[in-house]
């Protein structure tokens, strides 16, 4: 009986070591994936094209988090490359479920104590937030008032734009105007230069 026991706890501890090292059970989320190995591809793309990518996405100068450096490039070129959609609200709601923290209050900067440049090994250790009704990230508020703001910003630019554009026509009109009264002076001056050279001739 003892012997059988003690096979039977060797067993168990040997099955229990294989799971806890299961490769399935240590595999880090698809997404934090996606966005390491785009921080990783990108900037090493960047330092071949002399540092044009390295201004859209790029590590922080630390390592310790990443900077998004133009939200509509990285909408329109790094998104739909890497998760086949180019919504930066989607992308940072993500970032949200798994506790990235915004961590600069001028530009789009997010940090994770475990996403670090070069330690891909540690992204085993972030876990998704549970699901929470209510929870809505505060820099994503920030960045829809943002959005808000610039549309409502560039309607009013449009606007003035418009106006200039009215002004600006209504004063070449007035100049084609002037231009053909000129034109109707110049064709009468000549009419008459004309005629008065004629009456010489035949005066002669």
């Amino acid at each position: 009986m003892s012997i059988t026991r003690d096979v039977s706890v060797s067993v168990s501890e040997v099955m229990n070591g294989r799971a806890s090292q299961s490769p399935r059970a240590r595999c880090p989320a698809p997404f934090l994936l996606k966005t390491f190995d785009l921080l990783e591809e990108e900037e090493g793309e960047g330092n071949e094209r002399d540092g044009r990518r390295r201004r859209i996405v790029s590590w922080n100068e630390d390592g310790n988090g990443f900077v998004v450096w133009s939200v509509q490039e990285f909408s329109e070129f790094i998104l739909p490359k890497y998760f086949k959609h180019n919504n930066f609200s989607s992308f940072i709601r993500q970032l949200n479920t798994y506790g990235f923290k915004k961590s600069a209050p001028n530009r789009w900067e997010f940090q994770h104590e475990k996403f670090q440049k070069g330690n891909k090994h540690l992204l085993v250790e972030i876990t998704r937030k549970k699901c929470e009704p209510s929870v809505f990230p505060s820099f994503l508020k920030a960045y829809t008032k943002d959005s808000a703001a610039d549309v409502e910003e560039n309607n009013h630019l449009l606007l003035e734009e418009n106006k200039n554009l009215r002004k600006e026509k209504l004063e070449l009109q007035m100049q084609i105007a002037q231009f053909k009264a000129l034109e109707i002076k110049l064709l009468d001056c000549l009419s008459q230069n004309m005629g008065s050279q004629s009456k010489v001739r035949r005066t002669c």
